[in-house]
């Protein structure tokens, strides 16, 4: 059976964390950011981690990581 490619855009928006969860970045904090209260883009600047319905298509995504 052939390897599986890692999907490269995927690999650069998620991180694994120790406990097998993936990490992934807030969006909606690019641009646009003068209409967005200082609260707001505080806490888009935290990162966060994927659900758990999502974390199955991630690990497709991300075979090796």
């Amino acid at each position: 059976m052939p390897k599986i490619k890692t999907n490269r855009g995927a690999a650069k928006r998620f991180r694994k964390t120790a406990s097998g969860r993936y990490k992934r970045a807030h969006a909606f904090h690019n641009h646009i950011l003068t209409k967005k209260d200082a609260k707001r883009k505080l806490g888009l600047r935290a990162t966060t981690l994927v659900s758990e319905q999502d974390t199955p298509a991630i690990r497709r995504l991300l075979p090796y990581v």
